[in-house]
């Protein structure tokens, strides 16, 4: 597997493969109003533009084509930088250590750059990574969706069966 940044060149791959990923973790996706479907979606091209742009950006490539990506950038906090990773993408079939590739290639960017304190969803593809890095989760992360996204947006609802009861 090869980790790189990205172009315009990729856009379309980039694209075909977030459709890909999104649909498998939804087989209803296609059935979703266009709000949410843009929603759940990470290729729009003004997000591809600034993420391709941010230094923290990377695909994961092998022969068969792109397997993966993650979006993250610099978030000046007021008394210091981070890296703020919105996403880690991954193929449905992509090999094995594919999101933790990702990850590292993050970390790395991140250290080059002087930035040491990285801010992302710890989800089940990065578990043991991120716990092989030495993170420390000073709680949930999440996401407030405004509007009527609030009732089709992913995820586990706090206070829910499933989700955080804190």
């Amino acid at each position: 597997m090869r980790y790189r940044t990205f172009g315009e060149p990729d856009y379309a791959a980039l694209q075909a493969l977030d459709d890909v990923i999104v649909r498998h973790e939804d087989p209803a996706f296609g059935t979703l109003p266009d709000r949410e479907q843009a929603g759940r979606r990470s290729t729009s091209l003004p997000a591809l533009k600034f993420y391709e742009r941010s230094e923290h950006s990377f695909v994961a490539e092998d022969d068969r084509g792109l397997r993966g990506f993650t979006f993250a950038q610099h978030v000046w906090q007021g008394d210091r930088p981070i890296v703020l990773i919105r996403s880690v993408s991954v193929a449905p079939d992509a090999p094995a250590g594919t999101a933790e590739g990702l990850f590292q290639a993050v970390i790395k960017s991140a250290y080059d750059s002087a930035v040491y304190e990285l801010h992302f969803p710890v989800t089940p593809a990065l578990h043991a990574k991120a716990r092989e890095e030495g993170t420390v989760s000073p709680g949930p992360y999440g996401i407030c969706h405004l509007g009527s996204r609030t009732e089709t947006a992913p995820g586990l609802r706090l206070g829910s069966p499933h989700g955080f009861t804190g």
